[in-house]
């Protein structure tokens, strides 16, 4: 029989290949696949965030403590701790914690009323140009303060760091283990595929139809159900983050506060379901073509 190479009508292509929108399980454990790899990738993407604001910010301030039962000791130390914070040209910013924040901070524990006789500390908020300023700056305060103590936030916050550098890369573990899952799902619906339609590749073989033509018409199924469900992964997935992100800002904390997915992370959120559209509709045109050369 002769062999004349047919046109390929996106209608007749539909016909030959039947599209269900979401049929079948291999639309959904593709949406599930982009839900964990959307979940997986904000996490990374807020914990390096995080990673940011503690190497950045919150690494380069300290807080200075002068635990004086005599008030005028105290306030002598507080002044003369500002005074040569101040002069220090390491030092960006100081600021004192006054009466009213001081007597939020112990409210938990004191209640709404206390006795003005209750010693407090003074408390100073120091912000460096350098995280590697704080040691220096806190001998210098004990010489001329002996009741000052200074918390170091880098050294206080250095575990969290190690553990959100961990997380970060667990997090990219996960991306591409999700990613590899999804490119094995796609090769078994393709050759699930292939096995289906087998009597219906022999017809077009005889009417001339070519290997690449007919792995364009499983690759643009596959491709639309891989877009499909990664719309489904993608809001899920933003349902579920948009909720977290609620119950971490009602937390009130600055560290915690700092694992927020940043604006321009939701961009790449948004370009998921058209990365696993490409993969899929590769990974497709690929196993298909492979298999129909060893059929020839």
């Amino acid at each position: 029989m002769a062999r004349f190479p047919i046109p390929m009508v996106r209608a007749a292509d539909r016909r030959l290949l039947q599209e269900g929108r979401l049929s079948g399980p291999m639309p959904w454990v593709l949406a599930i696949m982009l839900f964990l790899t959307t979940l997986a990738a904000a996490a990374g993407l807020a914990l390096g965030q995080a990673a940011r604001e503690i190497g950045g910010g919150l690494a380069t301030r300290a807080t200075v403590q002068i635990v004086q039962a005599d008030p005028v000791r105290r306030d002598a130390q507080a002044q003369a701790v500002r005074t040569m914070l101040g002069r220090d040209p390491d030092v960006r910013a100081v600021e004192q914690v006054g009466a009213a924040e001081m007597s939020a901070l112990l409210e938990p524990w004191l209640g709404t009323t206390r006795s003005d006789d209750l010693p407090l500390p003074v408390l100073i908020d120091v912000t460096v140009s350098q995280a590697d300023a704080v040691p220096r700056i806190a001998a210098a305060l004990r010489r001329i303060a002996p009741d000052a103590r200074v918390d170091d936030h880098q050294a206080a916050l250095a575990p969290v760091a190690r553990l959100i550098g961990t997380l970060r890369w667990l997090a990219l573990l996960l991306v591409l283990l999700t990613t590899a899952a999804t490119a094995c799902t796609v090769l078994l619906a393709s050759a699930s595929a292939l096995d289906l339609h087998r009597g219906t590749i022999d017809v077009m073989h005889l009417l001339g139809a070519t290997d690449v033509q007919i792995a364009r018409l499983f690759q643009r199924r596959i491709a639309l159900d891989a877009l499909f469900a990664g719309l489904i992964g993608l809001g899920a997935g933003a349902g579920v983050l948009w909720l977290l992100a609620g119950q971490l800002a009602g937390l009130g904390s600055e560290l915690v506060g700092s694992v927020i997915l940043p604006r321009w992370g939701w961009g790449l959120l948004v370009a998921l379901p058209i990365a696993t559209t490409l993969l899929a509709a590769t990974t497709a045109r690929w196993s298909v073509l492979r298999a129909l050369g060893r059929l020839s």
